[in-house]
């Protein structure tokens, strides 16, 4: 039985994509007006997963390298702001699902986000009780495979699964030797077959699933 299910945030726990381009492109009108208005759902959909810095570069490439980081970091804060007021988009029966899992397992959080976007969708949505722990690179400079096998071994966990949408987040449990679950109702695809989930009200069976495969 696994003893603590680790969640990716954005395409595995909610679609955050049309609050972020609303925040980036507030952000952009006061820091870089003519970038205003060029982050769009299209655009940014595909960049889910990846670092922040490499986000923001793959959609404003001609963004001066050295305002680069200044420039980011006051976007990350009018995100966490915007996000924390309105949210984002959740999944049918998410809330549901959470107390029955947080039942059962210690639930976690393992995001490729900055400091306070976790905090900022647990304000908007209430859904902090149902989570021991979480971890991002904007707390720890950590890539993602790091910050798994930090909670894994903050915790305490012996057998743990990692949820995520992504490629990066498959690479990145490979990495930690973390069993991985496809929440495939997200915004990636995988490279090779590997145990889905294909709507949120489905993670509880597919984990049953793969318990009942190594029931140790």
């Amino acid at each position: 039985m696994f003893d603590g299910l680790l969640f990716d945030l954005d395409g595995t726990l909610w679609d955050g994509v049309d609050a972020i381009c609303v925040s980036w492109n507030q952000a952009l009108e006061r820091l870089a007006p003519q970038y205003a208005g060029t982050v769009t759902r299209e655009r940014l959909q595909p960049c889910m997963g990846m670092l922040l810095p490499d986000i923001l570069n793959r959609l404003v490439p001609e963004l001066d390298q050295e305002k680069m980081q200044p420039v980011l970091d006051q976007i990350l804060a009018e995100e966490n702001r915007y996000v924390a007021e309105y949210g984002g988009i959740l999944f049918p029966g998410e809330e549901e699902v959470l107390a029955s899992l947080s039942g059962r397992y210690r639930l976690f959080i393992v995001s490729n986000c900055q400091d306070g976007y976790i905090e900022a969708f647990f304000q908007a949505h209430g859904l902090g009780k149902y989570f021991a722990d979480f971890e991002n690179p904007g707390r720890t400079g950590l890539p993602k495979a790091d910050n798994i096998a930090l909670v894994v071994e903050r915790n305490g966990l012996k057998r743990p699964l990692y949820i995520g949408d992504t490629q990066g987040d498959y690479n990145a449990a490979a990495k930690s030797g973390v069993p991985f679950l496809h929440a495939a109702y997200g915004f990636g695809q995988i490279d090779r077959p590997v145990p889905r989930a294909e709507t949120f009200r489905d993670i509880p069976a597919a984990v049953a699933a793969l318990e009942a495969e190594d029931p140790t």
